[in-house]
């Protein structure tokens, strides 16, 4: 990511307390963190033990994921030093970011890997890189939540990156993940559990 030092209490503070400049609400975001759920369990064919979120900001998911899974295993990483050092010990986070993961050494097995509003800020080879790494950790579900030259935006544009969503899409199924629809996808071998309908790749 760029410019890491901008991250800091005034960044968190607009985009994501502010009325005034948030895009989602607490009540949005869990209806998100169930949706993610939802979907991983329905592949799994059980309850998520275990998320891994990269770009975490504050780790706001951790609290709803607890209200719904209680001993859920979290870790959050994100290159906010500020967020690490507020909300850390609380909430188990990470310095680290996208393209530092490989240095973190972390095991795989992660049944819901995260990585939410962060991919459109990415440069292309730390983006490559780092999603096959995602997927690598995963053994569930991915939710990948991203935007695309193709959407109509708002928010935090600075350094967003306008690829269009066929570069998305290329970028994720050579990293062995499936689509599964909104913004989810799984991997090769539990893509195998869904059904034709299923998978949003029209095979």
């Amino acid at each position: 990511m760029s410019d890491t030092a901008r991250y800091d209490a005034s960044y968190f503070r607009r985009w994501y307390h502010d009325p005034r400049f948030r895009v989602l609400s607490a009540a949005g975001r869990a209806r998100k963190v169930r949706l993610a759920l939802a979907v991983a369990e329905a592949l799994l064919e059980r309850k998520v033990r275990s998320v891994l979120d990269v770009g975490c900001g504050e780790g706001a998911w951790q609290p709803v994921l607890a209200r719904e899974r209680p001993g859920i295993r979290y870790l959050g990483v994100d290159p906010s030093a500020w967020a690490v050092r507020r909300f850390g010990r609380r909430r188990n986070l990470r310095l680290g970011e996208l393209g530092t993961l490989p240095s973190l050494g972390l095991a795989p097995g992660w049944d819901l890997v995260v990585c939410c509003d962060v991919l459109h800020y990415v440069p292309d080879a730390e983006l490559v890189a780092g999603v096959a790494e995602l997927a690598r950790l995963a053994s569930g579900v991915a939710y990948l939540e991203c935007f695309t030259a193709d959407d109509d935006l708002m928010g935090d544009l600075e350094g967003f990156l306008p690829r269009p969503s066929r570069w998305y899409r290329r970028a994720f199924r050579r990293a062995g993940f499936v689509p599964v629809g909104m913004h989810c996808w799984a991997g090769r071998e539990l893509s195998l559990r869904t059904s034709a309908l299923e998978r949003g790749d029209g095979s």
